[in-house]
């Protein structure tokens, strides 16, 4: 690999990385993506299309409305009005989760919102899904898996003078250990970071924070967080998910915001 194609690539990485800089809202973390947001939402509305064309909503317009006019009044707080936010409720009783496209694309499904007892567990539901659009998670990680095939790019240019079974073997290594090194962690940072954010939006649209509490309390009786093993686990575990968010609540009524996560 020629030194001056090494030193000017690294020196467009540098550059990259450095213009690609930004702050996320209410933690003030700082962020790396290179993922402009129209490209973000693109991809976001190109995902819903799909789901829309493959999932089936549920028949019932009052949930619908219910889940839309919850998130809308999260959506209000977070101050991002210039992002086209959606709400839908999939109809499938046997998956108690819900998710969030790029862009602000959300679905509850019906699982789920059997599961919670009022428009306040819902709020936390639906907080903490706008938090991940807010904060341009999934840009984010896109981002990062961008980097770690670079990365892996990189490592196979960087041996190509070297036995070909020894550049393989170590760009395997290397996504193996991107995988679990980068990938899941900040995968947990991101679900922690989203209760936090969400928690402030909560209170800034009227919610009770003590609801979050319940919810996720609830979950953990129910056995519906998964999975068990912490460390390979892209979501925290329940313990430390609801310490936090007492931690959040306890630091939103003190007046210090929503934190880092």
């Amino acid at each position: 690999m020629p030194k001056a194609f090494s030193r000017a690539l690294l020196a467009g990485c540098l550059l990259l990385a450095v213009s690609a800089c930004d702050r996320v809202p209410f933690t003030e973390r700082k962020q790396f993506v290179v993922i402009s947001e129209s490209r973000e939402q693109a991809m976001g509305d190109q995902a819903a299309r799909q789901i829309r064309r493959t999932e089936q909503l549920l028949d019932d317009p009052a949930a619908q409305a219910l889940v839309a006019r919850v998130g809308r009044r999260i959506a209000d707080a977070s101050g991002r009005t210039d992002l086209r936010w959606e709400f839908h409720v999939l109809d499938d009783d046997r998956v108690t989760n819900a998710f969030c496209l790029p862009g602000g694309k959300i679905f509850v499904y019906s699982g789920l919102l059997r599961r919670v007892d009022s428009e306040d567990e819902l709020a936390t539901v639906m907080a903490h899904e706008v938090a991940h659009a807010l904060a341009r998670h999934g840009a984010e990680r896109a981002t990062l898996e961008m980097g770690a095939r670079l990365g892996g790019a990189l490592l196979q240019l960087a041996l190509g003078d070297e036995d070909p079974r020894l550049a393989d073997i170590a760009s395997r290594v290397w996504g193996y250990g991107s995988n679990l090194g980068i990938m899941l962690p900040y995968s947990r940072k991101h679900e922690y970071e989203a209760d936090a954010i969400g928690l402030a939006l909560m209170d800034k649209a009227g919610y009770d924070l003590n609801a979050a509490v319940g919810f996720w309390d609830m979950m953990r009786q129910s056995g519906n967080s998964k999975p068990l093993f912490n460390f390979l686990s892209t979501h925290p575990t329940d313990e430390k998910r609801i310490a936090r968010i007492k931690q959040g609540i306890a630091s939103i009524r003190q007046g210090k915001g929503a934190g880092t996560s």
